[in-house]
Protein backbone atom coordinates (compact mmCIF):
# COMPACT_ATOMS: atom_id res chain seq x y z
CA UNK A 1 0.00 0.00 0.00
CA UNK A 2 1.47 3.60 -1.13
CA UNK A 3 1.00 6.13 1.14
CA UNK A 4 0.81 4.58 4.71
CA UNK A 5 4.57 5.94 5.43
CA UNK A 6 4.32 8.96 3.84
CA UNK A 7 1.66 10.97 1.48
CA UNK A 8 3.19 10.32 -2.00
CA UNK A 9 1.24 13.09 -3.34
CA UNK A 10 2.36 15.96 -1.48
CA UNK A 11 2.74 19.28 -3.34
CA UNK A 12 6.04 18.75 -4.68
CA UNK A 13 4.72 15.55 -6.74
CA UNK A 14 3.12 18.63 -8.80
CA UNK A 15 6.64 20.06 -9.45
CA UNK A 16 8.57 16.97 -9.90
CA UNK A 17 5.93 14.31 -11.71
CA UNK A 18 7.52 11.05 -9.88
CA UNK A 19 4.45 9.20 -9.38
CA UNK A 20 3.48 8.31 -12.49
CA UNK A 21 6.58 6.54 -13.38
CA UNK A 22 5.62 4.20 -10.41
CA UNK A 23 1.90 3.35 -11.51
CA UNK A 24 3.36 2.57 -14.95
CA UNK A 25 6.02 -0.09 -13.27
CA UNK A 26 3.24 -1.53 -10.94
CA UNK A 27 1.36 -1.57 -14.04
CA UNK A 28 4.23 -3.20 -16.05
CA UNK A 29 5.00 -5.90 -13.25
CA UNK A 30 1.38 -6.79 -12.73
CA UNK A 31 1.85 -6.05 -9.30
CA UNK A 32 -1.74 -5.03 -7.17
CA UNK A 33 -1.50 -1.42 -5.67
CA UNK A 34 -4.07 0.62 -3.23
CA UNK A 35 -3.50 4.36 -1.72
CA UNK A 36 -3.71 6.07 0.67
CA UNK A 37 -3.53 9.86 0.64
CA UNK A 38 -4.69 13.62 1.68
CA UNK A 39 -4.39 14.95 -2.41
CA UNK A 40 -7.12 14.99 -5.02
CA UNK A 41 -3.73 15.34 -7.60
CA UNK A 42 -3.56 11.56 -7.80
CA UNK A 43 -6.47 12.19 -9.83
CA UNK A 44 -3.70 13.65 -12.81
CA UNK A 45 -2.95 10.19 -12.46
CA UNK A 46 -6.11 8.16 -13.09
CA UNK A 47 -5.22 6.48 -16.30
CA UNK A 48 -2.41 4.90 -15.25
CA UNK A 49 -4.20 4.00 -12.03
CA UNK A 50 -6.80 1.85 -14.32
CA UNK A 51 -4.06 -0.13 -15.65
CA UNK A 52 -2.94 -1.56 -12.17
CA UNK A 53 -4.29 -4.78 -11.35
CA UNK A 54 -6.70 -4.68 -8.06
CA UNK A 55 -6.09 -0.88 -7.66
CA UNK A 56 -7.96 0.56 -4.53
CA UNK A 57 -7.61 4.21 -3.16
CA UNK A 58 -8.24 5.90 -0.04
CA UNK A 59 -8.75 9.68 0.82
CA UNK A 60 -8.08 10.60 4.45
CA UNK A 61 -11.11 13.01 5.57
CA UNK A 62 -9.91 13.45 9.48
CA UNK A 63 -12.28 16.56 9.73
CA UNK A 64 -14.93 18.87 7.87
CA UNK A 65 -14.16 21.39 10.38
CA UNK A 66 -12.62 24.39 8.80
CA UNK A 67 -10.77 25.97 11.65
CA UNK A 68 -9.29 22.33 12.59
CA UNK A 69 -8.18 21.47 9.14
CA UNK A 70 -6.20 24.86 9.12
CA UNK A 71 -4.89 24.25 12.29
CA UNK A 72 -4.00 20.85 12.42
CA UNK A 73 -3.43 19.99 8.48
CA UNK A 74 -2.28 23.23 7.44
CA UNK A 75 -1.54 23.37 3.41
CA UNK A 76 -3.13 20.20 2.34
CA UNK A 77 -6.11 20.14 0.08
CA UNK A 78 -9.27 21.12 1.25
CA UNK A 79 -11.09 17.88 2.53
CA UNK A 80 -14.23 18.75 1.02
CA UNK A 81 -12.29 18.70 -2.59
CA UNK A 82 -10.96 15.25 -1.07
CA UNK A 83 -14.32 13.83 -1.22
CA UNK A 84 -14.59 15.37 -4.14
CA UNK A 85 -12.14 13.17 -5.25
CA UNK A 86 -13.66 10.11 -4.05
CA UNK A 87 -16.42 10.43 -6.08
CA UNK A 88 -14.40 10.95 -9.89
CA UNK A 89 -12.38 7.86 -8.91
CA UNK A 90 -16.00 5.78 -8.10
CA UNK A 91 -17.07 6.76 -11.09
CA UNK A 92 -14.23 6.55 -13.18
CA UNK A 93 -14.27 2.37 -11.88
CA UNK A 94 -11.50 2.97 -9.02
CA UNK A 95 -12.93 1.58 -5.58
CA UNK A 96 -12.24 4.56 -3.18
CA UNK A 97 -13.38 4.80 0.31
CA UNK A 98 -12.43 7.42 3.09
CA UNK A 99 -10.32 7.09 6.29
CA UNK A 100 -11.38 9.30 8.79
CA UNK A 101 -7.68 9.44 10.72
CA UNK A 102 -6.63 10.68 12.86
CA UNK A 103 -9.44 10.72 15.02
CA UNK A 104 -7.83 13.38 18.34
CA UNK A 105 -10.26 13.23 21.16
CA UNK A 106 -11.63 16.74 21.89
CA UNK A 107 -11.07 17.83 18.52
CA UNK A 108 -12.72 15.78 15.67
CA UNK A 109 -14.27 13.21 17.57
CA UNK A 110 -17.89 14.91 18.27
CA UNK A 111 -20.24 12.70 16.60
CA UNK A 112 -21.67 15.05 14.52
CA UNK A 113 -18.74 15.68 13.11
CA UNK A 114 -17.89 11.86 12.45
CA UNK A 115 -21.52 11.71 10.86
CA UNK A 116 -21.38 14.62 8.69
CA UNK A 117 -17.88 13.41 7.18
CA UNK A 118 -19.86 9.50 6.98
CA UNK A 119 -22.97 11.12 4.79
CA UNK A 120 -20.92 12.92 2.48
CA UNK A 121 -18.86 9.66 1.67
CA UNK A 122 -21.43 7.43 1.22
CA UNK A 123 -22.94 10.43 -1.42
CA UNK A 124 -19.39 10.05 -2.89
CA UNK A 125 -19.70 6.67 -3.30
CA UNK A 126 -17.11 5.26 -0.70
CA UNK A 127 -16.62 1.53 -1.13
CA UNK A 128 -15.26 1.53 2.97
CA UNK A 129 -15.16 3.70 5.97
CA UNK A 130 -12.68 3.54 9.05
CA UNK A 131 -10.95 5.47 11.29
CA UNK A 132 -7.93 5.12 13.35
CA UNK A 133 -6.95 6.81 16.70
CA UNK A 134 -4.20 9.26 16.95
CA UNK A 135 -1.44 7.76 17.58
CA UNK A 136 2.03 9.66 18.51
CA UNK A 137 5.45 8.05 18.05
CA UNK A 138 8.87 9.60 18.26
CA UNK A 139 9.44 13.23 17.72
CA UNK A 140 5.64 13.79 17.22
CA UNK A 141 4.32 13.46 20.45
CA UNK A 142 6.65 16.36 21.93
CA UNK A 143 5.41 18.52 18.89
CA UNK A 144 1.77 17.57 18.95
CA UNK A 145 2.27 18.66 23.24
CA UNK A 146 3.52 22.09 21.83
CA UNK A 147 0.75 22.63 19.52
CA UNK A 148 -1.60 21.66 22.25
CA UNK A 149 -0.16 24.11 24.47
CA UNK A 150 -0.56 27.07 21.85
CA UNK A 151 -3.87 26.26 20.14
CA UNK A 152 -5.87 23.94 22.85
CA UNK A 153 -4.39 23.80 26.80
CA UNK A 154 -7.45 23.38 27.37
CA UNK A 155 -7.09 19.32 26.16
CA UNK A 156 -3.33 19.22 27.57
CA UNK A 157 -4.40 17.11 30.99
CA UNK A 158 -6.75 15.07 28.75
CA UNK A 159 -3.98 14.39 25.99
CA UNK A 160 -1.42 13.42 28.74
CA UNK A 161 -3.60 11.16 30.87
CA UNK A 162 -4.16 9.53 27.44
CA UNK A 163 -0.63 9.20 26.04
CA UNK A 164 1.02 8.85 29.65
CA UNK A 165 2.28 5.37 28.66
CA UNK A 166 3.74 6.01 25.10
CA UNK A 167 2.60 6.33 21.84
CA UNK A 168 -1.03 5.25 22.02
CA UNK A 169 -4.35 5.75 23.23
CA UNK A 170 -5.59 3.45 26.13
CA UNK A 171 -7.29 0.50 23.93
CA UNK A 172 -10.75 1.57 25.11
CA UNK A 173 -10.92 4.79 23.78
CA UNK A 174 -9.10 3.36 20.32
CA UNK A 175 -12.03 0.81 20.56
CA UNK A 176 -14.64 4.43 20.90
CA UNK A 177 -13.61 6.38 18.38
CA UNK A 178 -13.23 2.93 15.40
CA UNK A 179 -16.84 2.58 16.47
CA UNK A 180 -17.95 6.08 15.45
CA UNK A 181 -15.64 5.68 12.50
CA UNK A 182 -18.31 3.08 11.30
CA UNK A 183 -20.54 4.69 12.73
CA UNK A 184 -24.47 4.07 10.87
CA UNK A 185 -22.87 3.83 7.53
CA UNK A 186 -23.50 0.73 5.92
CA UNK A 187 -20.40 0.82 4.09
CA UNK A 188 -17.79 -1.88 5.03
CA UNK A 189 -15.37 -0.87 7.73
CA UNK A 190 -11.61 -1.61 6.75
CA UNK A 191 -9.56 -4.13 5.91
CA UNK A 192 -10.15 -3.49 2.76
CA UNK A 193 -9.53 -6.42 -0.11
CA UNK A 194 -8.26 -6.28 -3.36
CA UNK A 195 -8.64 -8.57 -6.31
CA UNK A 196 -5.73 -10.26 -4.82
CA UNK A 197 -7.14 -11.09 -2.30
CA UNK A 198 -4.24 -9.81 0.47
CA UNK A 199 -6.07 -7.32 2.96
CA UNK A 200 -4.93 -3.75 3.57
CA UNK A 201 -5.73 -3.53 7.09
CA UNK A 202 -6.36 0.34 9.07
CA UNK A 203 -4.66 -1.86 11.68
CA UNK A 204 -4.85 -0.63 15.16
CA UNK A 205 -1.42 0.90 15.74
CA UNK A 206 -0.73 -0.26 19.12
CA UNK A 207 -0.46 -3.69 17.72
CA UNK A 208 1.02 -2.99 14.56
CA UNK A 209 3.16 0.27 12.61
CA UNK A 210 0.58 1.84 10.39
CA UNK A 211 2.21 1.59 7.20
CA UNK A 212 0.68 16.96 -3.23
CA UNK A 213 -1.09 18.57 -5.26
CA UNK A 214 -0.07 21.57 -8.20
CA UNK A 215 -1.16 24.38 -5.45
CA UNK A 216 2.17 26.72 -5.70
CA UNK A 217 4.85 26.06 -2.46
CA UNK A 218 3.63 27.17 0.41
CA UNK A 219 5.76 29.09 3.06
CA UNK A 220 7.25 26.85 5.48
CA UNK A 221 5.24 25.40 8.44
CA UNK A 222 5.21 21.95 9.49
CA UNK A 223 1.47 19.62 8.97
CA UNK A 224 1.15 18.02 12.11
CA UNK A 225 -0.12 14.91 10.29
Amino acid sequence: MLGTNTDPYQWVEGRYKLMPGIWEALAESGTPASILTKSPLLLRDIELMKQVPGIRANLSVPTLDEKAWRSTEPHTPHPRKRLEAVAELNRAGIPCGILIAPLMPGINDSPAQVAQIIELAEEAGAVDIGGIALHLRGEVKALFFDWLREHRPDLLPRYQRLYARGAYAPKEERERLSRMARGSSRRPAWPMRGSAGSAVEARDPASAVDRGSSQPEPAPQESLF
